[in-house]
């Protein structure tokens, strides 16, 4: 039987692999692993409400307390695990899968993602029958059953919390123009908000749902809206989230992306100026752009790559004290204002950078110049003996010895396909078609 849990929690077509079973047992699960308090929020899928309801009801039947965050953000989530000292937090929510898909994602108390091994725990838990399982004597009865608590502010505390960590420095955005797309999703009502009282003149499309249109040719996943929007507005910046709001990709006036590489590479400068970037070191997975890392070395800042996941980023933040990491998607580590990926919190560090540079968003996002990067899926019947092979070795070592530091090449076996990933980045296009197309005939040759 594949994992439950994947590279992040539960997640699976609503009512079909993500179950009410499924997620009431995950509820029973929070309550035995994590504690009697967990904080629950969800997206906007019409899912949502089914699977909040088996969820509490398995928090309930444990013997926990439900704090019901409603719709909000995932990183509120996070954030008022910490605020409110619960023991955990759970979030229903497929992030920027299509509407028919939900999931289901744990923090700890510490409003962190949990670790492959206690979700190995939880995983046997809830394959084995949960509380169930142990009999009448395991469930709890009476008295000891547990409730729900609808929380009325958890939005507010989200918003207020991303306000005061850009009023704390003394920064606004008056003056600015800002286009969101809300991707009909969580961030509906928490980065608009968030915008207009740090000054900027906001103007939003997408912030509505019906529980079927989140993420549909909207949001960061899709920028073609925004870029128009931007154009239309005369904005100085176009944000767009995904469902629900852990990551955030933005937009010039011109219309030209602005992925998680850039942002990093602005905050990270900006924050070594300001004394606040910890061991001059950035944090970031080895699909980051070959300019990212160019861009690092001339400004006098360490990256560390990992590998692709944002909780292997963390893992690295953590273990080694570093204070920014994140991914070329838009998931952005700030550990200094949150535990997790957090859309609008990047969003205005990102701001704020701008302008205490006095530079233009077009200007700021010039920092690193992307090189070209090619991508190519080679369908195989043995991974591990592609990666062994020294045939395949002896393409990779010949092709970085051409493009020198002016590129290089990554070869990935697929965790969930028959298939190796090449990724070359060159100088040139035609350089990166080249040795793509090369590696991965002497693969296919193989």
């Amino acid at each position: 039987m594949a994992r439950l849990f994947g590279t992040d929690g539960v997640r699976g077509v609503a009512n079909v692999e993500l179950t009410n079973q499924v997620a009431y047992r995950l509820g029973q699960a929070a309550v035995a692993f994590l504690g009697k308090t967990i904080v629950v929020g969800k997206d906007t899928r019409l899912s949502g409400d089914m699977l909040e309801s088996a969820m509490v009801a398995g928090i309930a039947s444990a013997g926990g307390t439900a704090l019901l965050a409603g719709v909000v953000p995932t990183p509120a989530v996070a954030l008022l695990v910490r605020k409110l000292n619960a023991a955990g937090g759970a979030v229903i929510s497929a992030s920027h899968n299509p509407p028919e898909y939900n999931g289901i994602k744990l923090f700890d108390a510490q409003g962190f993602k949990l670790p492959d091994a206690v979700e190995d725990e939880i995983e046997a838990f809830v394959t084995g029958g949960g509380l169930e399982a142990r009999g009448p004597e395991g469930m709890p009865q009476g008295d000891d059953l547990g409730f729900a608590v609808p929380l009325k502010d958890a939005n507010e505390i989200y918003v207020a919390h991303a306000v005061s960590s850009i009023k704390d420095q003394g920064i606004d955005f008056e003056g600015y123009s800002v286009a969101i797309d809300a991707g009909h999703g969580a961030s509906c009502q928490t980065s608009p908000e968030a915008f207009r009282r740090l000054g900027a003149e906001v103007h939003v499309i997408n912030d509505d749902y019906d529980g079927t249109d989140i993420n549909v040719q909207c949001g960061s996943t899709h920028l073609e809206p925004l870029r128009a929007f931007v154009a239309e507005k005369g904005a100085d910046i176009g944000v767009a989230h995904d469902g629900d709001a852990d990551r955030v990709m933005l937009v010039t006036p011109e219309g030209d992306e602005i992925d998680g590489d850039v942002m990093e590479a602005v905050m990270a400068v900006d924050m070594k100026a300001r004394g606040v970037l910890a061991n001059d070191t950035v944090v970031t997975t080895v699909m980051s752009n070959l300019g990212f890392t160019h861009a690092m070395r001339d400004a006098g800042i360490n990256v560390v790559q990992t590998k692709v996941g944002d909780r292997y980023v963390l893992e690295e933040m953590r273990a080694s004290g570093y204070s920014i990491g994140g991914e070329q998607s838009g998931h952005m580590i700030l550990l200094e204002h949150n535990s997790t990926g957090d859309g609008l919190m990047t969003a205005v560090q990102f701001m704020a950078a701008v302008k205490r540079s006095g530079k233009s968003v077009a200007e700021a996002a010039a920092i690193m110049e992307k090189f070209p990067q090619v991508l190519v899926n080679v369908k195989v019947s043995d991974k591990e003996a592609v990666v062994d092979s020294d045939v395949v070795a002896a393409a990779v070592s010949e092709a970085e010895a051409v493009l020198g530091d002016d590129g290089r090449v990554l070869l990935r076996p697929s965790g969930t396909e028959p298939v190796v990933r090449v990724m070359v980045e060159a100088a040139s296009q035609d350089d990166a078609d080249r040795w793509a197309r090369k590696i991965a005939e002497v693969i296919e040759a193989l």
